[in-house]
Protein backbone atom coordinates (compact mmCIF):
# COMPACT_ATOMS: atom_id res chain seq x y z
CA UNK A 1 0.00 0.00 0.00
CA UNK A 2 1.45 3.32 -1.11
CA UNK A 3 -0.97 5.85 0.37
CA UNK A 4 -3.40 6.32 3.25
CA UNK A 5 -6.13 8.90 2.65
CA UNK A 6 -7.56 10.28 5.89
CA UNK A 7 -10.76 12.02 6.76
CA UNK A 8 -10.13 14.60 9.50
CA UNK A 9 -13.31 15.67 11.35
CA UNK A 10 -14.27 12.85 13.71
CA UNK A 11 -11.39 10.69 12.51
CA UNK A 12 -8.30 12.65 13.53
CA UNK A 13 -9.99 15.45 15.50
CA UNK A 14 -12.87 15.11 18.00
CA UNK A 15 -15.35 17.49 16.35
CA UNK A 16 -18.47 15.46 15.49
CA UNK A 17 -20.60 16.82 18.29
CA UNK A 18 -19.32 20.38 17.88
CA UNK A 19 -20.55 20.31 14.29
CA UNK A 20 -23.83 18.69 15.35
CA UNK A 21 -24.64 21.52 17.75
CA UNK A 22 -23.54 24.25 15.34
CA UNK A 23 -25.61 22.85 12.47
CA UNK A 24 -28.58 22.37 14.82
CA UNK A 25 -28.43 26.01 15.92
CA UNK A 26 -28.03 27.24 12.34
CA UNK A 27 -31.13 25.30 11.26
CA UNK A 28 -33.17 26.45 14.29
CA UNK A 29 -32.27 30.10 13.71
CA UNK A 30 -33.40 29.72 10.09
CA UNK A 31 -36.76 28.33 11.23
CA UNK A 32 -36.15 24.64 10.60
CA UNK A 33 -36.92 21.88 13.10
CA UNK A 34 -34.27 19.24 12.50
CA UNK A 35 -33.61 16.48 15.07
CA UNK A 36 -30.08 16.63 16.45
CA UNK A 37 -29.61 12.86 16.19
CA UNK A 38 -30.28 13.05 12.46
CA UNK A 39 -27.78 15.90 12.13
CA UNK A 40 -25.13 13.86 13.95
CA UNK A 41 -25.68 10.97 11.56
CA UNK A 42 -25.17 13.35 8.62
CA UNK A 43 -21.87 14.78 9.88
CA UNK A 44 -19.19 13.88 7.38
CA UNK A 45 -21.06 15.34 4.45
CA UNK A 46 -20.02 18.73 3.16
CA UNK A 47 -22.53 21.57 3.46
CA UNK A 48 -23.56 21.18 -0.20
CA UNK A 49 -24.80 17.67 0.62
CA UNK A 50 -25.79 18.00 4.28
CA UNK A 51 -28.23 20.89 3.88
CA UNK A 52 -30.40 19.23 1.19
CA UNK A 53 -30.17 15.93 3.08
CA UNK A 54 -31.46 17.48 6.30
CA UNK A 55 -34.14 19.66 4.69
CA UNK A 56 -35.42 16.82 2.51
CA UNK A 57 -35.50 19.04 -0.56
CA UNK A 58 -33.22 20.84 -3.00
CA UNK A 59 -32.69 24.34 -1.55
CA UNK A 60 -31.34 27.09 -3.73
CA UNK A 61 -27.65 27.89 -3.60
CA UNK A 62 -28.16 31.00 -1.46
CA UNK A 63 -29.97 29.08 1.27
CA UNK A 64 -27.13 26.55 1.39
CA UNK A 65 -24.58 29.38 1.57
CA UNK A 66 -26.50 31.15 4.34
CA UNK A 67 -26.85 28.04 6.50
CA UNK A 68 -23.24 27.04 5.87
CA UNK A 69 -21.99 30.52 6.73
CA UNK A 70 -23.95 30.53 9.99
CA UNK A 71 -22.61 27.07 10.88
CA UNK A 72 -19.07 28.33 10.24
CA UNK A 73 -19.64 31.40 12.43
CA UNK A 74 -20.91 29.23 15.27
CA UNK A 75 -18.06 26.72 14.94
CA UNK A 76 -15.24 29.27 14.69
CA UNK A 77 -14.92 29.94 18.46
CA UNK A 78 -14.32 26.22 19.02
CA UNK A 79 -11.36 26.04 16.64
CA UNK A 80 -8.82 26.94 19.32
CA UNK A 81 -10.23 24.15 21.52
CA UNK A 82 -10.07 21.33 18.96
CA UNK A 83 -8.58 18.14 20.38
CA UNK A 84 -7.10 15.24 18.38
CA UNK A 85 -8.59 11.79 18.69
CA UNK A 86 -6.51 9.21 20.55
CA UNK A 87 -3.28 8.46 18.70
CA UNK A 88 -4.02 10.69 15.69
CA UNK A 89 -0.52 12.15 15.30
CA UNK A 90 1.17 8.85 16.15
CA UNK A 91 -0.90 7.03 13.53
CA UNK A 92 0.00 9.53 10.79
CA UNK A 93 3.67 9.35 11.71
CA UNK A 94 3.47 5.57 11.90
CA UNK A 95 2.19 5.46 8.32
CA UNK A 96 4.75 7.97 7.05
CA UNK A 97 7.50 6.04 8.82
CA UNK A 98 6.50 2.96 6.84
CA UNK A 99 6.96 4.87 3.60
CA UNK A 100 3.22 5.37 3.06
CA UNK A 101 2.11 8.77 1.72
CA UNK A 102 -0.43 10.44 4.02
CA UNK A 103 -3.03 12.65 2.31
CA UNK A 104 -5.88 14.37 4.13
CA UNK A 105 -9.27 14.28 2.40
CA UNK A 106 -11.55 16.60 4.35
CA UNK A 107 -15.03 18.01 3.75
CA UNK A 108 -13.96 21.04 5.80
CA UNK A 109 -13.21 24.37 4.19
CA UNK A 110 -9.62 25.61 4.08
CA UNK A 111 -9.92 27.87 7.14
CA UNK A 112 -11.27 25.10 9.33
CA UNK A 113 -8.87 22.54 7.86
CA UNK A 114 -5.97 24.72 8.98
CA UNK A 115 -7.32 24.66 12.56
CA UNK A 116 -7.82 20.90 12.37
CA UNK A 117 -4.24 20.40 11.23
CA UNK A 118 -2.99 22.52 14.11
CA UNK A 119 -4.92 20.30 16.51
CA UNK A 120 -3.43 17.11 15.09
CA UNK A 121 0.05 18.66 15.06
CA UNK A 122 1.58 16.17 12.65
CA UNK A 123 2.26 18.21 9.51
CA UNK A 124 5.67 16.55 9.26
CA UNK A 125 3.87 13.31 8.36
CA UNK A 126 1.32 14.80 5.93
CA UNK A 127 2.29 14.79 2.26
CA UNK A 128 -0.76 16.69 0.96
CA UNK A 129 -4.34 17.69 1.78
CA UNK A 130 -7.60 18.38 0.01
CA UNK A 131 -10.60 20.34 1.24
CA UNK A 132 -14.21 21.04 0.29
CA UNK A 133 -13.08 24.26 -1.42
CA UNK A 134 -11.18 22.24 -4.02
CA UNK A 135 -14.01 20.03 -5.32
CA UNK A 136 -17.41 20.65 -6.83
CA UNK A 137 -19.25 18.07 -4.73
CA UNK A 138 -18.31 16.85 -1.25
CA UNK A 139 -18.69 13.43 0.38
CA UNK A 140 -20.45 11.06 -0.11
CA UNK A 141 -19.59 11.93 -3.72
CA UNK A 142 -16.15 10.47 -4.58
CA UNK A 143 -14.65 13.79 -5.75
CA UNK A 144 -12.52 14.36 -2.62
CA UNK A 145 -11.19 10.81 -2.76
CA UNK A 146 -10.28 11.19 -6.44
CA UNK A 147 -8.54 14.47 -5.61
CA UNK A 148 -6.64 12.82 -2.75
CA UNK A 149 -5.57 9.97 -5.02
CA UNK A 150 -4.23 12.52 -7.51
CA UNK A 151 -2.33 14.30 -4.73
CA UNK A 152 -0.88 10.99 -3.57
CA UNK A 153 0.01 9.98 -7.12
CA UNK A 154 -1.46 6.50 -6.73
CA UNK A 155 -4.23 4.34 -8.16
CA UNK A 156 -7.27 3.28 -6.07
CA UNK A 157 -5.75 -0.17 -5.63
CA UNK A 158 -2.66 1.38 -4.02
CA UNK A 159 -4.55 3.31 -1.33
CA UNK A 160 -6.77 2.85 1.69
CA UNK A 161 -9.17 5.43 3.11
CA UNK A 162 -9.55 5.93 6.88
CA UNK A 163 -12.76 7.62 8.01
CA UNK A 164 -15.43 7.61 10.70
CA UNK A 165 -18.78 7.83 8.91
CA UNK A 166 -20.90 5.96 6.40
CA UNK A 167 -20.34 8.90 4.03
CA UNK A 168 -16.59 8.27 4.12
CA UNK A 169 -17.17 4.61 3.29
CA UNK A 170 -19.52 5.44 0.43
CA UNK A 171 -17.17 8.05 -1.04
CA UNK A 172 -14.16 5.73 -0.80
CA UNK A 173 -15.92 2.75 -2.35
CA UNK A 174 -17.37 4.86 -5.16
CA UNK A 175 -13.77 5.82 -5.95
CA UNK A 176 -12.68 2.17 -5.83
CA UNK A 177 -10.73 2.55 -2.56
CA UNK A 178 -11.00 0.26 0.46
CA UNK A 179 -12.12 1.95 3.68
CA UNK A 180 -11.09 1.34 7.28
CA UNK A 181 -13.62 2.95 9.64
CA UNK A 182 -13.19 4.26 13.19
CA UNK A 183 -15.93 4.53 15.83
CA UNK A 184 -14.41 7.60 17.54
CA UNK A 185 -16.61 9.86 15.41
CA UNK A 186 -19.75 8.52 17.07
CA UNK A 187 -20.99 5.95 14.53
CA UNK A 188 -21.30 2.46 15.96
CA UNK A 189 -19.19 -0.43 14.72
CA UNK A 190 -22.37 -2.23 13.63
CA UNK A 191 -23.50 0.72 11.51
CA UNK A 192 -20.04 1.12 9.98
CA UNK A 193 -19.94 -2.56 9.04
CA UNK A 194 -23.47 -2.29 7.64
CA UNK A 195 -22.27 0.62 5.50
CA UNK A 196 -19.57 -1.64 4.07
CA UNK A 197 -16.40 -0.80 6.02
CA UNK A 198 -13.58 -3.17 5.17
CA UNK A 199 -12.41 -3.10 8.82
CA UNK A 200 -13.48 -1.22 11.96
CA UNK A 201 -11.35 0.06 14.87
CA UNK A 202 -11.95 2.33 17.85
CA UNK A 203 -9.62 5.23 17.00
CA UNK A 204 -6.26 5.95 15.35
CA UNK A 205 -4.42 4.53 18.37
CA UNK A 206 -6.31 1.23 18.06
CA UNK A 207 -5.64 1.11 14.33
CA UNK A 208 -1.95 1.83 14.79
CA UNK A 209 -1.68 -0.92 17.42
CA UNK A 210 -3.23 -3.41 15.00
CA UNK A 211 -1.46 -2.57 11.75
CA UNK A 212 0.05 -6.04 11.74
CA UNK A 213 -3.29 -7.82 11.93
CA UNK A 214 -5.45 -8.92 9.01
CA UNK A 215 -7.17 -7.35 7.17
CA UNK A 216 -5.23 -4.18 7.94
CA UNK A 217 -1.94 -5.92 7.20
CA UNK A 218 -3.19 -6.29 3.64
CA UNK A 219 -3.71 -2.53 3.43
CA UNK A 220 -0.79 -0.84 5.22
Amino acid sequence: MRAVLCDVDGTLVDTTYIHTVCWWQAFVEAGHRVPSDEIRAAIGMGADQLVPHMLGRDPDAQEIRDLSHRHDELARPYCSLFQPTAGAAEFLRGCAGRGVRVVLASSAKQEELAALRRAVDADDAIAAATSADQVETSKPAPDLVHQALDRAGVTPADAVFVGDSSWDIEAAHRAGVRCIALTCGGTTAADLRKAGADAVYRDPADLLANLGDAPVALSL
